[in-house]
């Protein structure tokens, strides 16, 4: 029998546009700038076929037995709420928090959608059957999901009432009995060349004159005129010298829709910006998926903690006071996100409106606020650690076993571990801070949430500043 990770590479033989440095890909699998990250995802999903792994990652999705990723459970109970946290804190390490779009995030969006169907219904005639049906066809056929939520970056001080910016975003040309065609252009699609289906809407509220523009879409990546153009890859065929990005290099991509056809069936909303808005601020969706993100980043932070720990210990730098301040700092970095990630698991509370088991979304909030300093932060610290050691490592590792090799054995030797291993670490930590791919994450871990000082303020604006502000009256009011 054919296991899901096969079926998984099999799949993306849908005669999909993916161009990479002006050539069209035809075989992803075998393609340099996806085989590692695909070899990883295969994995991922084989991890469903056995009997351990799924316990870990899955939940019985039917009568039958058969198992799906978690990312697709509803949860109404704390229980599913854990075993959903369990499943993605699995992939999660299994990747060490590298790899943040692996669909757990887009397929959470969809699984709250799927809770709150009779109430998003009442946004549009037909939404509670798309979102039922569509719901079911992922689960049961492990659809890889993504989203591209942003415009373009043409000019970024107009807005859609400029015609020239009008045409250029994604919007409907013309309305069929097949489904509506769409042209413009969408970004940043992660995952994009091996995605099934990308959820599209937008990311910002939109006027009520703007309806070409106001429309939630599921779009397969297959789907003629599409073209899926990504940036130059990070991939490296070497996992000696580039243990990362050998294996997670995340493909970015921009979507150029080119009279794209979206069948009616996969458009969940056409033309009402209100109705849009609502869908995309939808709390009970938007909290299953944030919670995924905060998961994951707590892995990151791990990971990135034990590189500069090993490092720290590897060149002796470990019992210097300075370093260990830095060093301590790493693991408050951890406990903070664990900490809210405890407490927004451990406050958790129905919906009212729908009964699924929501995280509470202020810590998760703050997590994902928080978080957008303290990565930067964290790679600071291992640079600091490292310092030139860093570019002090030989080019191959295969040079040890070449003519200098017990030169090279006894120069680049470290405290608590021989010159191989030491080299190896550092060009692991290089992966992290160096190299295209670590400084692609620092600035994915600084923008994904969407703009960090708008996010900031959003708390401020959405929190209860009565009850801050109250007892400093109050307390004046005793004083007169």
């Amino acid at each position: 029998m054919t296991s899901r990770g096969q079926r998984f590479l099999d799949s993306l033989q849908d005669g999909r546009n993916v161009w990479v440095d002006q050539e069209k890909v035809t075989e992803l699998p075998g393609h340099p700038a996806f085989s590692g990250t695909l070899s990883t995802i295969g994995r991922l999903f084989d991890l469903l076929d056995d009997p351990r792994g799924r316990d870990y990652v899955g939940y019985a999705a039917d009568d039958s037995g058969r198992f799906a990723h978690s990312s697709f459970l509803v949860p109404y109970t704390a229980e599913d709420l854990a075993k959903r946290s369990r499943a993605f804190a699995y992939w999660a390490k299994e990747t060490n928090g590298v790899m943040s779009r692996l669909s757990d995030y887009a397929r959470s969006l969809v699984a709250g959608w799927y809770g709150s169907r009779k109430q998003l219904g009442k946004l549009d005639a037909g939404l509670e059957a798309k979102i039922s049906a569509y719901y079911e066809e992922a689960r049961d056929n492990d659809r890889f999901l993504t989203t591209s939520l942003l415009d373009p970056q043409i000019d970024r001080s107009k807005g859609l009432d400029d015609k020239r910016l009008a045409e250029r975003y994604l919007h409907v040309v013309k309305e069929t009995k097949e489904g509506i065609v769409l042209s413009g252009a969408k970004m940043i699609a992660t995952g994009a060349p091996y995605t099934h289906d990308f959820l599209i809407f937008s990311f910002n509220k939109l006027d009520a004159r703007h309806s070409k523009h106001a429309h939630a879409l599921i779009v397969p990546a297959g789907s003629e005129g599409l073209h899926i153009v990504c940036r130059e890859s990070f991939a490296e065929p070497d996992g000696q010298d580039h243990p990362l990005s050998s294996r997670y290099d995340e493909m970015d991509a921009v979507l150029l829709f080119d009279e794209v056809l979206v069948p009616w069936e996969r458009v969940l909303l056409n033309g009402d910006a209100d109705a849009v808005w609502k869908l995309r601020s939808h709390v009970p969706s938007n909290s299953l998926a944030f919670h995924q993100t905060v998961v994951r980043f707590v892995a990151k932070l791990e990971f990135v903690a034990g590189v500069t720990f090993a490092v720290a210990d590897a060149i002796g730098v470990n019992g210097f006071l300075h370093v260990q301040e830095k060093l301590g700092e790493l693991i408050t970095q951890i406990d903070t996100i664990k900490a809210l990630l405890i407490a927004a698991e451990a406050q958790a509370k129905p919906d009212p409106a729908t009964g699924m088991w929501l995280p509470e979304p202020t810590f998760i909030d703050t997590a994902r606020s928080i978080g957008t300093k303290l990565y930067p932060r964290a790679i600071e610290i291992l640079q600091q650690v490292g310092g030139g050691g860093f570019v002090q490592t030989p080019a191959r590792m295969s040079q040890f076993d070449g003519p200098l090799g017990d030169l090279l054995n006894r120069y680049f030797e470290g405290v608590s571990v021989g010159a191989e291993q030491k080299v190896r670490l550092f060009k692991l930590a290089w992966d992290l801070i160096g190299s295209p791919l670590g400084s692609r994450h620092e600035l994915y871990e600084r923008f994904y949430a969407g703009d960090p000082v708008r996010s900031y303020a959003n708390q401020y604006l959405s929190s209860d500043k009565a009850a801050l502000i109250d007892p400093v009256w109050k307390l004046l009011r005793q004083t007169r």
